[in-house]
């Protein structure tokens, strides 16, 4: 095995875990996916994906471009329904309930399964009018309960110091790493048990990366976050397992700092030393 670069990874992923608070036992699930196979039309994307989403805890989602790691994440609330002639078989469990189901309200799971994509897409509206949008749109409409929730969101995304008085100021005018921070601050509103994150770094600079990834540290526990990233040593400074895909198929999972110390398989090992990817 090549040493440097898995024991560098290892040690970023080993002091990120010094950091956090231990937890007496294992969270449980929050999602079981089970035999999962998903086509877009006639071309098979996912193979047999078995995997565990412990709840209150962070896992990072790597690999290669075209791997199949953001069509995953995008099952997990069903988002892939948006595009035609696409089939998931198997199971993706939420609490124990199948999201596939034909008798499951897909806006409601969206609610409990939010979502913030690689580039900030802020509603064109103010900034207070896209935190308070979610809520609207689920039966809430009192300006004080209103009021509270979005100073309450944009505190958990860490922006409301930096907006508190822009509340009425366009979206748009914001910075991009604030855009992205306040479709965090969004998703937030909708009060959801689990936050997808697909690359929510990837178009940021290192500043604005670093405002999300101490986010994401602050957001842990609160909520269950899976987050499809290419960068291995985000992933490793963030989360607390790690599931490497290739090729539509799971090959690893396990605690982030076993995965980027000691991978089980050699695919593991030649991705997160760079041999390709």
């Amino acid at each position: 095995m090549t040493q440097q670069p898995t024991t560098s990874l290892g040690r970023i992923a080993a002091d990120a875990a010094a950091r956090r608070p231990r937890s007496e036992a294992p969270p449980g699930p929050v999602i079981r996916v089970r035999d999962m196979d998903f086509h877009y039309g006639a071309a098979q994307a996912l193979w047999d994906i078995e995997l565990d989403v412990p709840r209150g805890q962070v896992m990072a989602l790597i690999g290669p471009s075209g791997c199949g790691k953001s069509t995953f994440l995008r099952t997990l609330n069903r988002m892939n329904d948006t595009i035609e002639g696409t089939r998931v078989d198997g199971q993706v469990l939420l609490d124990g309930a199948n999201v596939n189901s034909p008798d499951v309200d897909v806006v409601e799971l969206r609610r409990r399964v939010g979502m913030v994509f690689q580039r900030p897409n802020p509603f064109p509206m103010s900034v207070y009018d896209n935190v308070a949008f979610g809520p609207r749109l689920h039966g809430k409409s009192k300006k004080a309960e209103l009021d509270e929730r979005v100073e309450r969101c944009l505190k958990g995304a860490a922006l409301w110091d930096e907006v508190r008085d822009r509340l009425k100021s366009p979206a748009l005018s914001l910075s991009g790493g604030q855009q992205q921070r306040l479709c965090i601050a969004r998703a937030l509103a909708n009060e959801p048990e689990v936050l997808l994150l697909d690359e929510p770094a990837s178009a940021l600079d290192p500043n604005s990366t670093a405002k999300i990834e101490d986010l994401i540290f602050e957001l842990r526990g609160r909520y269950t976050i899976v987050i499809v990233t290419h960068n291995m040593q985000q992933a490793a400074r963030v989360s607390d397992s790690t599931a490497f895909f290739l090729k539509g198929r799971l090959i690893e999972v396990g605690s982030t700092r076993t995965v980027f110390t000691n991978p089980a398989r050699p695919e593991t090992e030649q991705y997160i030393t760079g041999r390709f990817g």
